[in-house]
């Protein structure tokens, strides 16, 4: 008799834990219906859409997020890992395969339900083959308990704290919620980020217990693991918007008006003369990167445009445009590529824009080196409070930029995120201050426009916009002529809102091919 193969020992294993009969899953909901409706006393249903359920509970501070979740105990949670390492040598499928996930997934169905075929003695009914099936299968292709969420384009972040708590989320429309999800055994979710760290060429273990990457699709994770959480493993996912916000958007969300967009689009493209230098400044998640999209989506289509991140983000519908993205050390502390090297090496590649997704260190000094010989345009982001910390902290430690090099820079965006006590939660840009000269190596700054909270209105402070002279001096045109350039982009934009174009790709369509038939005219 031959000696028993490793699928075999594990199809032993089952067999012999697995004493009964499962019972079917119409028997299994049954009894979790019983244990959830004594948690649905009293919960007020406040909106739905596909599986998703937003509940209210008296005395709750936060909406409960509910998605059908499977919930695998004893002897079911025991098979359904028996079936996943079985597929898991059997199934050799390569990710490259498949034009989609939903392809993948069939396939892994099909090979799944025909192991389960091939092995009668793990006893599942008939009628349960397809539960397993499709556990398995979103054990193996996708991200098991996170998956609706993952699924679900009305959430921004996904949070799993620790085992035995709930997994929070962050919702478009109702902010930070709780959800039905638990990861009870801290096991269940080191297997998942292992699971995603496999997937993306990296790790994450006793010596390296922190880790920052993004998935294929843009999705931005972080992960930890004990000792650096104390409580148990935590995942934070920021989900990549697959359709990103516009002008348009930021123009009916309220975080900037048509006058702010109008004056931003011309900052951007300068008529192709003299774009201005940009930096967008606030402090986490007020909207920094998103403003940051817009800017670059105003960039002509006939420039070179190299985008230089931490983690890729920036989303642009631009023909000349070359991601770069930092790399952390290896296991043997080697083959890192910092920003500072990239914004160095870009300056090699004949960029007609340089754009950094956020300032930290001696990558600003470069890029202020770059900016002082010529390359106009150039944009960024910076975690600080204000305009003037802003400058504050491009000249201390560690980025050491000195204050004569900030003489090119011509706005400061100021994002902030705001909990209005009318509104609910808020982005809105709340100063765009300029930089008007520099005396005793300090930059001077004026305000040329500023938010007014009590009335929810970004105004202009009346001060003469120093840069839109100097853009008139380059096109040969008046203050008159600028203010009416001005006057009809606002119209442009006004006009597409009304017909309800508001997408990336349609929105850029006319603003890149606007300035490129025009710029010419001037």
């Amino acid at each position: 008799m031959p000696a028993p193969t490793y699928i075999d020992k594990l199809v032993q294993k089952a067999k012999t834990s697995v004493k009964t009969e499962l019972p079917a899953p119409a028997e299994l909901a049954k009894a979790r219906e019983k244990i959830e409706a004594a948690e649905k006393r009293e919960r007020v249903l406040i909106e739905s859409y596909g599986d998703v359920r937003v509940y209210k509970e008296p005395g709750e501070p936060l909406y409960l997020y509910e998605v059908p979740v499977p919930r695998y105990k004893g002897e079911e949670k025991l098979l359904i890992s028996t079936l996943v390492e079985i597929a898991s040598k059997v199934v050799t499928y390569e990710p490259a395969a498949f034009a989609t996930q939903a392809q993948r997934k069939s396939a892994y169905l099909q090979k799944v339900l025909e192991i389960i075929d091939a092995t009668p003695e793990l006893s599942i009914p008939a009628s349960s083959k397809e539960f397993y099936a499709k556990a398995v299968v979103r054990e193996m292709v996708g991200y098991g308990l996170i998956d609706p969420l993952l699924d679900d384009d009305m959430l921004e972040e996904l949070m799993v704290i620790g085992p035995g708590k709930c997994v929070y989320v962050f919702h478009r429309k109702y902010e930070m919620m709780r959800t039905n999800i638990v990861f009870y055994d801290d096991k269940d979710t080191r297997d998942l980020q292992d699971r995603i760290a496999r997937s993306i060429g990296r790790r994450i273990d006793f010596q390296s217990p922190l880790l920052d990457s993004r998935l294929p699709d843009g999705t931005r994770v972080n992960m930890t693991i004990p000792p650096a959480s104390i409580d148990g493993s935590t995942l934070t996912v920021r989900k990549f918007r697959h359709d990103p916000f516009t002008v348009i958007d930021l123009i009916n969300t309220g975080t900037i008006n048509y006058e702010i967009a109008a004056f931003l689009w011309l900052a951007s493209d300068g008529f192709g003369a003299k774009p201005a230098n940009i930096l967008v400044s606030g402090g986490t998640a007020s909207g920094k990167t998103t403003m940051l999209n817009v800017l670059c989506s105003f960039v002509p289509t006939d420039e070179r445009v190299i985008t230089i991140e931490e983690i890729a983000e920036l989303a642009l519908p631009l023909p000349h445009w070359i991601r770069f993205e930092t790399r952390p050390p290896g296991i043997e502390q080697t083959g890192e590529i910092d920003m500072n090297t990239l914004v160095k090496n870009s300056l090699h590649m004949r960029p007609d824009r340089i754009i950094v997704g956020e300032i930290r260190g001696e990558e600003g000094f470069t890029l202020f080196s770059a900016i002082n010989t010529g390359h106009d345009g150039s944009m960024g982001t910076v975690h600080a409070n204000s305009a003037k910390e802003t400058v504050i902290r491009l000249m201390s430690p560690p980025i050491n930029v000195p204050g004569v090099m900030l003489t090119p820079l011509n706005f400061i965006i100021m994002t902030q995120r705001i909990n209005d006590r009318r509104k609910g939660l808020i982005r809105r840009v709340t100063e765009i201050a300029e930089v008007s000269s520099v005396e005793d190596s300090k930059p001077m700054l004026q305000t040329i426009y500023t938010w007014e909270p009590s009335r929810d209105k970004i105004e202009p402070t009346g001060i003469p916009c120093a840069y839109l002279q100097t853009l008139g001096r380059y096109l040969g045109l008046g203050k008159d002529a600028v203010g009416e350039e001005l006057a009809l982009r606002q119209k442009i934009l006004k006009d597409m809102n009304e017909k309800g174009i508001r997408r990336l790709e349609d929105v850029c369509a006319i603003t890149q091919s606007y300035i490129l038939k025009h710029r010419e005219k001037l």
